[in-house]
């Protein structure tokens, strides 16, 4: 009887230890940051997606019999914020992994602290090329399109269609911006000095960009790369229909193209903007019989009924969140977080709900980047449509 109490005890301790705990019970734990407030709020759309979609898939019985706990914390885009609420998911509330987390600098904040502790964190929603580095960080897995990739694909569309283009970028001092300015500008190569005939930055702390904006209209050029995020993008977008610059092609990145950065700018200002994806725009009529995109509508309809299915920030959510369900479902029995990891970098073509057709998700042991493929897409006024064809940085 002595005996089994002490190995009760122990077990005990042992279930206590966070490790044991976030890998040995029966529940998944799963952990979040996002911006619920602040400049990036609008994003916060995608966590509250992903709450009501594992709500739905522990509705169904959970993954392989197991419930999710999904644990999704405000860091308002501030990277301090993010490690205390990184370290609470981590240290209180004994989370498996960490998932779908945004940002750069966020996300930079806590890559370290997350690796030494050998807790995943997946598919990051950042498109700097430091989270494919499985060498230095085998912990870290992007999971959206690298930015410099997207960088190239503007770039290549300017070469192709606008040889003499006299382009301006404003971009955002930091990773996510340098990022994008490279891959744009290594694509310009030998011609990016004479083409590109501006450049401006802005703080993420600054209130606007109206001084920017005026600089580079004054340059004369008739191309405007803004590398923008949150609320940068409807004061860009605003401002250069405020001041009557009307550049021949305007691009945003893909962060930035979410209607609910577009609506407070006027929709009318923002027709014609470029932008990429490899997701389908699910208010677009052309998918409007693809059982992906009604499985996605069926799922808002009963999960999220006041929703604006128009903030594509909905579907991203949604998106990702099959991503994640591919990498869960093939763990089986064994959600160790080694086996996890074994799991997302061991992908071989994969369709998900969602990707655009002729688009697929494959990584490898020394290839953490799931998405590979672009392609472009124009801002009609109410919809993004998409034109050319499947695109990547090669």
């Amino acid at each position: 009887m002595k005996l089994a109490a002490a190995l009760i005890g122990l077990s005990l301790l042992a279930f206590a230890g966070g490790g044991a705990h976030a890998e040995g019970t029966d529940e998944i734990r799963i952990g979040q940051t996002l911006p619920y407030s602040g400049p990036a709020s609008g994003f916060g759309a995608i966590g509250r997606t992903q709450e009501a979609f594992f709500e739905k898939i522990n509705a169904e019985g959970g993954i392989n019999g197991r419930k999710v706990k999904f644990i999704t914390l405000d860091d308002a885009y501030s990277p301090p914020k993010t490690v205390e609420q990184t370290r609470k998911l981590v240290e209180q509330d004994e989370v498996l992994m960490m998932f779908g987390s945004l940002g750069t600098a966020t996300n930079s904040a806590v890559q370290r602290y997350l690796n030494s502790k050998k807790v995943p964190q997946l598919f990051v929603l950042s498109g700097a090329t430091k989270w494919a580095d499985p060498q230095k960080y085998p912990w870290t897995m992007p999971g959206m399109a690298a930015y410099e990739s997207e960088g190239v694909v503007y770039a290549k569309h300017v070469l192709r269609t606008k040889p003499d283009a006299k382009i301006a970028i404003l971009s955002q001092n930091d990773d996510f911006g340098r990022d994008y300015v490279a891959g744009f500008k290594r694509a310009l190569g030998a011609k990016a000095a004479g083409m590109i005939v501006a450049e401006a930055t802005y703080e993420t702390s600054a209130p606007t960009i109206s001084s920017q904006l005026s600089t580079l209209k004054a340059s004369g050029a008739d191309v405007l790369f803004g590398v923008v995020l949150g609320k940068f993008t409807s004061q860009m977008i605003k401002g250069v229909a405020e001041i009557g610059w009307k550049p021949e092609l305007f691009f945003v990145p893909t962060s930035a193209s979410s209607i609910s950065f577009l609506e407070p700018a006027g929709l009318d200002n923002a027709v014609g903007l470029i932008s990429s994806s490899n997701q389908k725009d699910t208010m677009d009529p052309q998918w409007a019989g693809d059982p992906g995109v009604k499985e996605y509508f069926a799922f808002m309809k009963q999960y999220m009924p006041n929703a604006d299915l128009s903030n594509s920030n909905y579907a991203a959510g949604y998106h990702y969140a099959t991503l994640l369900m591919t990498v869960l479902k093939a763990c089986k029995d064994d959600f160790s977080r080694d086996n996890i990891m074994r799991q997302a970098a061991s992908l071989k073509d994969v369709k998900l709900p969602l990707l655009l057709p002729g688009m697929s998700v494959s990584t490898g042991p020394d290839d953490y980047l799931p998405f590979q493929q672009l392609q472009l897409r124009r801002f009609n006024g109410k919809s993004w449509v998409g034109f050319g064809d499947v695109l990547d940085d090669r």
